[in-house]
């Protein structure tokens, strides 16, 4: 996208003037926005660690041997003390090392306009919501200002991935939401609660701020008007009754991870719409679940949110609705600077359920995108853009992520791995096999890795590439589906059927039964982000060292069934699980945040609670740098430019689909480095997912 006005906007230019002292006028700042290629490495490049040159000097090619032998960066400074893990009893509270300060920016609820003040002791209402921060923090990425302000100020974009209904509505205890009355006001304020926030915030006597009011602020949410572009806009699969275009839909849902272009746009991605649709037993019994349905895990049960119940959009059997599925799980690509545009569903990227998109930028301004699906046994994928960024004709950028080809990964047990393009005509994408059309193969994007005979992996998730090797990782979380069954019974309809498939263990996702998750690496062929091949390696193995995991009798006697498995891990340093966030700051330091649930029981004896852990990738040395509040996730993670403030996401603390959220956590209003007893909180409080900002006591770097 531009920053062009958006045609349909009812505000004019006159209307953006500054707002309050020192704030200039709003199309100032989008016209002096960095797009120069060196403006572009100072600042969106240091702030979000991502790969714009390599110097590997042609060391890449062919052969294992040359991953191992490729020149590495020198080990980046960790400088700070780990931190104990957040074992039981837990303390609900944000623990950083004891040099550094951690204080809340932001939670669900607070206020992005003046005059809005949320009671949280009552349900959130939509109205309300539309101009406050919404619920469930997940990816996150830092637009700074121009010039002198970029590590003072800038634009703060973090996405808001689902809601705990009955915590929103004000339900208890949470198990109650099953079969309690469900209005269309409650479903609208759930809605409302997703999606994606921009925020304007700046460091005011030395601390960070939100800044209220500003003409940059707004929610963007699961009823925001987006447009559907490239290959698969105006498809028949793409149209409804209430859009018979095909070319426009209301919202994006379950935002879970993040990217962003060197034009200066944000990236957010669309992970398990499925959930949100549903139908009635009995519409089922007329018109059964197709295999293509069954391939994304649309259901008749609507997951906990019901919403089908009283908005037919997300009734799969309701008239002319059949496809409105099918217009999620994108990409959608966001104008943080400019509050007028349209969030546009880039299809050209594919679908299904994204993480994060992660940029990597040749040498020549070619882009890549890597991306992962995160459920159990799916795939890796990259997006290759056709034309090549052009850092002098901003107009020339607009609409690259609608041409390109889109890989699949297949990871070969030598140690090398090829990307296989979905492009019809290729490879089986034909008629014969129910693909029409190029964008068939898009928004049946799963059904064609299948047949490209992609590797299933475990449970893809973030992606991050080396701001100077040009190496990617991605996590991979876990998997209780892996090493009991044969390949050839993984097929329903002749397609996988990812989360109930069982595949053997292989080279690329060595352990049954992965609970604790691992990391994988891999460096295209010549260093080129173009490339259809890449040499891989398993850069950890993720676990506890004071687990001892045997496999059950559900394994084959023989096989696994028995045996003790290395679940230890071979981490040096301090143990982990379920690695799910990753991010690269801009001295080289990788940043893991996991998603175990925060408990401290069972097999997370040693580990605790969840964790970020910074780690040197020359060494492999792993640090505890951050604990986080029981039953939550550490989700999102960005810097400024210097590297000397951090933005980090704690997601749904206290957690409790069962019981009772407020059972578990008070955090964030007993004090981001609590804890406060329960007892001096108001009798009625709820957790609330939000953001909190990090920084040195003595002004330096994170984590150096």
């Amino acid at each position: 996208m531009s920053s062009s006005r958006h045609p349909d906007s009812k505000l004019n230019p006159s209307q953006a003037v500054s707002n309050d002292s020192g704030n200039r006028d709003i199309y100032d700042i989008i016209a002096q926005r960095p797009m120069t290629r060196r403006d572009f490495f100072r600042t969106s490049a240091t702030a979000a660690g991502v790969a714009i040159t390599a110097t590997l000097g042609g060391a890449l090619v062919g052969s294992r041997e040359a991953l191992a032998a490729a020149p590495m960066p020198v080990s980046p400074t960790i400088g700070f003390t780990p931190v104990p893990a957040n074992v039981l009893p837990m303390t609900d509270a944000v623990t950083v090392p004891a040099d550094y300060t951690a204080r809340t920016l932001i939670a669900w609820g607070d206020a992005l306009a003046p005059g809005v003040n949320w009671d949280v002791t009552q349900p959130m209402d939509e109205a309300t919501q539309l101009k406050s921060y919404g619920a469930h923090t997940d990816g996150m990425h830092y637009f700074p200002f121009p010039g002198s302000q970029a590590n003072a100020r800038g634009l703060l974009v973090s996405n808001s991935e689902y809601v705990d209904p009955a915590l929103l509505n004000g339900i208890t205890p949470a198990s109650a939401y099953a079969t309690a009355p469900l209005t269309l006001a409650m479903v609208r304020a759930q809605q409302a609660a997703h999606g994606v926030n921009v925020v304007e915030i700046q460091k005011q006597g030395g601390e960070w701020k939100v800044r209220k009011p500003s003409a940059f602020n707004r929610r963007i949410t699961g009823n925001t008007p987006c447009d559907i572009s490239g290959p698969a806009a105006g498809h028949a699969l793409m149209q409804t009754a209430a859009d018979p275009s095909g070319r426009r839909v209301l919202g994006t849902l379950n935002n879970c991870a993040h990217g962003y272009t060197p034009w200066g746009t944000y990236l957010t991605c669309e992970e398990n719409f499925n959930g949100y649709f549903g139908t009635a037993s009995a519409n089922l019994t007329a018109a059964p679940l197709t295999s293509h349905e069954r391939r994304y895990g649309v259901s008749g049960s609507g997951f906990r949110y019901r919403w089908h119940e009283v908005d037919p959009r997300f009734d799969i059997r309701a008239p002319g609705n059949q496809n409105e599925s099918n217009r999620f799980g994108w990409v959608v690509e966001i104008d943080p600077f400019n509050p007028r545009s349209t969030p546009v569903k880039r299809t050209a990227m594919g679908r299904f359920k994204h993480e994060s998109a992660a940029l990597a930028m040749g040498r020549d301004n070619s882009i890549a995108y890597y991306m992962g699906d995160d459920e159990r046994n799916e795939y890796i994928y990259k997006f290759v853009c056709a034309k090549k960024f052009n850092p002098r004709n901003p107009a020339a950028n607009r609409n690259l992520l609608d041409e390109g080809t889109l890989y699949v990964a297949r990871f070969n047990a030598d140690g090398t791995g090829n990307w296989l393009p979905l492009v019809w005509g290729q490879n089986g994408l034909t008629p014969e096999n129910g693909f029409a059309d190029q964008a068939e193969v898009l928004v049946k994007t799963r059904q064609a890795a299948d047949r490209l005979g992609a590797t299933m992996m475990d449970r893809p998730e973030w992606t991050a590439v080396h701001p100077d090797t040009l190496e990617v990782y991605v996590t991979l979380t876990n998997n209780s589906r892996r090493g009991n069954t044969p390949a050839s019974s993984n097929k329903v309809d002749g397609t996988s059927v990812a989360a109930s498939a069982n595949p053997p263990v292989d080279p690329a996702n060595p352990r049954p039964d992965n609970d604790y998750g691992h990391i994988l690496r891999w460096r295209e062929a010549g260093g080129d982000v173009a490339a259809t091949s890449f040499e891989w390696d398993v850069f950890i193995q993720c676990g506890d060292k004071n687990t001892t995991k045997v496999l059950g009798a559900t394994y084959t006697p023989g096989e696994f069934g028995g045996q003790t498995i290395g679940y230890a891990g071979n981490i040096n340093g301090d143990d982990f699980g379920a690695p799910d966030g990753l991010w690269f700051d801009q001295d080289g330091r990788l940043w893991v945040q996991t998603d175990q649930q925060g408990d401290a029981q069972g097999d997370w004896v040693n580990i605790g609670g969840n964790v970020m852990n910074c780690i040197d990738p020359v060494t492999r040395e792993s640090r505890r740098f951050l604990t986080s509040p029981p039953n939550c996730e550490v989700t999102g993670v960005v810097a400024t430019p210097d590297g000397k403030t951090m933005f980090v996401g704690i997601q749904h603390p206290g957690e409790d689909w069962a019981t009772n959220f407020t059972e578990n956590s008070a955090w964030p209003d007993n004090g981001a480095n609590g804890p406060t007893a329960y007892s001096t909180l108001p009798s009625v409080h709820k957790p609330r997912s939000g953001i909190v900002v990090i920084t040195r006591e003595d002004g330096g770097v994170i984590g150096a």
